[in-house]
Protein backbone atom coordinates (compact mmCIF):
# COMPACT_ATOMS: atom_id res chain seq x y z
CA UNK A 1 0.00 0.00 0.00
CA UNK A 2 0.83 3.76 -0.22
CA UNK A 3 1.38 4.20 3.36
CA UNK A 4 3.31 1.02 3.69
CA UNK A 5 7.61 2.21 3.80
CA UNK A 6 9.81 0.59 1.12
CA UNK A 7 11.94 -2.27 1.92
CA UNK A 8 15.64 -1.08 1.30
CA UNK A 9 16.47 -4.41 0.67
CA UNK A 10 15.22 -5.01 -2.19
CA UNK A 11 16.08 -1.84 -3.50
CA UNK A 12 19.81 -2.92 -2.72
CA UNK A 13 19.13 -5.89 -4.53
CA UNK A 14 18.17 -4.52 -7.70
CA UNK A 15 21.17 -2.03 -7.47
CA UNK A 16 23.66 -4.48 -6.96
CA UNK A 17 22.45 -6.84 -9.42
CA UNK A 18 22.64 -4.14 -11.66
CA UNK A 19 25.79 -3.48 -11.06
CA UNK A 20 27.21 -6.89 -10.56
CA UNK A 21 25.98 -7.87 -13.79
CA UNK A 22 27.24 -4.75 -15.83
CA UNK A 23 23.69 -2.97 -16.57
CA UNK A 24 25.39 -0.38 -14.67
CA UNK A 25 28.52 1.15 -14.29
CA UNK A 26 27.94 2.02 -10.67
CA UNK A 27 24.84 2.69 -8.22
CA UNK A 28 23.06 5.21 -5.87
CA UNK A 29 21.22 4.16 -3.03
CA UNK A 30 19.34 6.29 -0.28
CA UNK A 31 17.69 5.41 2.83
CA UNK A 32 16.98 6.43 6.49
CA UNK A 33 20.29 6.39 7.90
CA UNK A 34 22.05 4.71 4.83
CA UNK A 35 23.50 1.91 6.93
CA UNK A 36 20.85 -0.75 6.38
CA UNK A 37 20.81 -0.30 2.58
CA UNK A 38 24.40 -0.28 3.07
CA UNK A 39 24.62 -4.03 4.83
CA UNK A 40 22.25 -5.65 2.08
CA UNK A 41 24.36 -4.19 -0.40
CA UNK A 42 27.58 -5.42 0.58
CA UNK A 43 26.38 -8.80 0.65
CA UNK A 44 25.88 -8.87 -3.23
CA UNK A 45 29.13 -10.38 -4.39
CA UNK A 46 31.41 -8.00 -6.16
CA UNK A 47 29.67 -5.00 -4.35
CA UNK A 48 31.82 -2.43 -2.87
CA UNK A 49 29.12 -0.54 -1.48
CA UNK A 50 30.36 2.67 1.07
CA UNK A 51 27.98 4.80 3.45
CA UNK A 52 29.29 8.70 2.82
CA UNK A 53 28.27 11.74 4.38
CA UNK A 54 31.05 13.57 3.18
CA UNK A 55 32.88 14.55 -0.05
CA UNK A 56 35.87 13.68 0.67
CA UNK A 57 34.64 9.82 1.29
CA UNK A 58 32.86 9.61 -1.84
CA UNK A 59 35.40 10.22 -4.34
CA UNK A 60 38.36 8.63 -2.02
CA UNK A 61 35.89 5.44 -1.91
CA UNK A 62 35.94 5.08 -5.72
CA UNK A 63 39.93 5.97 -6.08
CA UNK A 64 41.56 4.06 -3.15
CA UNK A 65 38.89 1.13 -3.07
CA UNK A 66 37.32 1.18 -6.67
CA UNK A 67 33.58 1.28 -4.56
CA UNK A 68 30.72 1.13 -7.11
CA UNK A 69 28.00 1.75 -4.94
CA UNK A 70 27.07 4.93 -2.93
CA UNK A 71 24.78 4.63 -0.05
CA UNK A 72 23.02 8.02 1.39
CA UNK A 73 20.92 8.60 4.56
CA UNK A 74 18.14 10.61 3.89
CA UNK A 75 17.68 11.49 7.39
CA UNK A 76 21.40 12.49 7.97
CA UNK A 77 22.23 14.71 5.35
CA UNK A 78 20.30 17.57 3.18
CA UNK A 79 19.94 16.99 -0.58
CA UNK A 80 22.30 19.72 -1.64
CA UNK A 81 25.10 17.70 0.06
CA UNK A 82 23.20 14.31 -1.50
CA UNK A 83 23.75 15.84 -5.04
CA UNK A 84 27.60 17.23 -4.30
CA UNK A 85 28.19 13.45 -2.91
CA UNK A 86 26.93 11.65 -6.40
CA UNK A 87 29.15 14.17 -8.40
CA UNK A 88 31.95 13.17 -6.46
CA UNK A 89 31.23 9.69 -6.30
CA UNK A 90 30.55 9.58 -10.33
CA UNK A 91 33.33 12.03 -11.56
CA UNK A 92 36.00 9.91 -9.60
CA UNK A 93 37.80 6.76 -11.19
CA UNK A 94 39.88 4.09 -9.40
CA UNK A 95 43.78 4.81 -9.23
CA UNK A 96 45.05 1.54 -9.85
CA UNK A 97 48.12 2.71 -8.01
CA UNK A 98 49.80 -0.63 -6.60
CA UNK A 99 48.89 -0.45 -2.82
CA UNK A 100 45.24 0.10 -4.01
CA UNK A 101 45.38 -2.48 -6.27
CA UNK A 102 46.66 -5.36 -4.14
CA UNK A 103 44.43 -3.96 -0.96
CA UNK A 104 41.25 -4.54 -3.74
CA UNK A 105 42.63 -8.32 -4.85
CA UNK A 106 42.95 -9.20 -0.99
CA UNK A 107 39.31 -8.22 -0.43
CA UNK A 108 38.17 -10.04 -3.43
CA UNK A 109 40.06 -13.19 -2.35
CA UNK A 110 38.50 -12.45 1.25
CA UNK A 111 34.80 -12.65 -0.47
CA UNK A 112 35.37 -15.80 -2.95
CA UNK A 113 37.03 -17.70 -0.21
CA UNK A 114 33.71 -17.28 2.18
CA UNK A 115 31.81 -17.98 -1.36
CA UNK A 116 33.79 -21.10 -1.97
CA UNK A 117 32.73 -22.29 1.28
CA UNK A 118 29.33 -23.76 2.64
CA UNK A 119 27.82 -22.16 5.56
CA UNK A 120 28.90 -25.40 7.75
CA UNK A 121 32.52 -25.04 6.97
CA UNK A 122 32.64 -21.65 7.58
CA UNK A 123 31.02 -21.69 11.10
CA UNK A 124 33.49 -24.84 11.63
CA UNK A 125 36.57 -22.79 10.88
CA UNK A 126 34.90 -20.20 13.01
CA UNK A 127 34.56 -22.52 16.34
CA UNK A 128 38.01 -23.29 15.88
CA UNK A 129 39.78 -19.88 15.71
CA UNK A 130 37.25 -19.30 18.74
CA UNK A 131 38.86 -22.39 20.75
CA UNK A 132 42.41 -21.99 19.75
CA UNK A 133 42.27 -17.95 20.84
CA UNK A 134 40.91 -18.90 24.13
CA UNK A 135 43.88 -21.21 24.39
CA UNK A 136 46.45 -18.92 24.21
CA UNK A 137 45.18 -16.51 27.00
Amino acid sequence: SGTQPDDYPDFAEAVGMAVRNNRADRGVLVCGSGVGASVAANKIPEIRAGLCHDSYSAHQGVEHDDMNVLVLGSRVIASELAHELVRHFLGATFSGEERHARRLEKVKKLEANFLAFPRKMVNAVGNLAGKNSKRKK
